[in-house]
């Protein structure tokens, strides 16, 4: 199969935790690849990074490389949209999931999306009645959890100004790790 490379290593400061690949992305080698996703352009405007990025493998390679931030995704079968995955993906793909947050250990697992963290603690053991954003009470290991909106175009309920706020309440999260670590 097809797919995007994880992009884990322990010592990460924050995991970028898809939903699972879209085929522009496969396409195209690097994540959040379809130019109607957000992800970049919250990120520029956020202050999670500090620097301007333009959409692409060498910006995902410098925030591995140079910021701590790596990439995967909960199911790793790239689809057109979320509704081609069944709940059989999830089975198979969360518990693996779970064990490279536990093997690589970031100090935060960043979920894009409810959808996405709601179908990986539901297959991994946890089923959650209500998921609220940012911060949760769970841990994965040592790993903190954190939920923003998802910043798929499928999403468009929540804009680029509310997804930067969630990016910027990131920001404040991976700061007080940097302090307390």
């Amino acid at each position: 199969m097809d797919t995007l490379p994880d992009y884990l290593r322990r010592g990460l400061t924050v995991v970028s935790i898809g939903l699972n690949p879209s085929i522009p992305s496969v396409r195209h080698g690097f994540y959040f690849a379809n130019p109607r996703n957000r992800f970049w352009r919250a990120l520029n405007e956020s202050e999670l990074v500090g620097e301007h990025l333009h959409a692409g493998l060498s910006a995902q390679e410098w925030l591995f490389a140079k910021c701590g931030i790596g990439f995967t995704d909960v199911v790793k079968r790239p689809t057109p949209g979320a509704a081609a995955l069944r709940a059989a993906d999830f089975r198979a793909d969360s518990p693996i999931l779970r064990d490279k947050i536990l093997r690589y250990a970031p100090e935060i697992a960043w979920f894009h999306g409810k959808v996405a963290y709601r179908h990986y603690a539901r297959y991994t053991g946890n089923k959650l009645a209500q998921v609220e954003w940012g911060l949760q009470p769970l841990l994965i290991g040592q790993s903190k959890i954190f939920v923003t909106p998802n910043p798929s175009p499928a999403n468009a309920a929540f804009s680029l100004s509310i997804l930067v706020d969630w990016y910027n309440e990131l920001h404040k999260l991976v700061q007080s790790v940097s302090r307390s670590g």
